[in-house]
Formats: C-alpha cells, sequence, structure tokens
C-alpha cells in the first residue's frame, strides 16, 4: 500500500480518534459529577455531542472508498474502545479486568478480519 493509499484511512483514523475523545466525555464524563442536576448533564452531553459530529461525519465521509462502509463501522467500534479504555482508566479511575480486556481484544481481531483481504 502507498502513502497516498495510507492518508485517506490515516486521516479517517485520526478524525474518528477525535470524534470519539468527545464522544466518550459527552456520554460518561457527567458520571463525575453526579451532584450536577441531570437536566446540566444532558444539556453538556448534547453540547459535546455537536463537536464529535464535526469529526464523525467528515471521517466517514473522507474515509468512505478507500474503506467500505462496514470496515468503517468496525473500525469506529475498535476506536471507541480504546479511547473508552484510557478515559475509564484517568477520568473515572476504573481498571478494566482480564475479562473485559479479552473482550477487547476480541473486537480487535473483528477489526483485523474486516480489513483482511
Amino acid at each position: 500500500m502507498s502513502k497516498s493509499s495510507l492518508w485517506p484511512i490515516l486521516r479517517t483514523v485520526l478524525l474518528l480518534i477525535g470524534s470519539n475523545c468527545f464522544m466518550t466525555t459527552a456520554w460518561y464524563g457527567h458520571l463525575k459529577f453526579k451532584s450536577a442536576p441531570l437536566w446540566i448533564a444532558i444539556l453538556a452531553s448534547w453540547g459535546l455531542a455537536f463537536f464529535e459530529y464535526t469529526l464523525q461525519v467528515p471521517a466517514n465521509r473522507l474515509g468512505y472508498g478507500p474503506m467500505s462502509a462496514y470496515q468503517l463501522k468496525i473500525l469506529q467500534e475498535a476506536i471507541t474502545l480504546a479511547v473508552f479504555v484510557v478515559f475509564a482508566w484517568i477520568a473515572l479511575g476504573e481498571t478494566p479486568s482480564l475479562r473485559h480486556l479479552i473482550s477487547f481484544t476480541l473486537i480487535f481481531v473483528a477489526v483485523a478480519v474486516a480489513f483482511y483481504k
């Protein structure tokens, strides 16, 4: 694979990572602020979701073609898990168990299968 054919995939991966940072924060960040009213958590999450979409939509637009929609989706799920593990560990102080790590590994194997030619 040449550098020029790898760039659309790399660009898509970077956009998906950024998108997932916003998404994960929107979905789980409010758990650190359980004393805040639920309506504030919802509004804050919706505000963060806007930035998620400003990265997610271009990622899919740019990645579709070099990758199939199926490959984009499985890649998205793997990135979501990787970003979540880091977030849960740093922001929530939760360490993944061996069972969780095995589950995540199986999903990453699915990514490899989806991209295998």
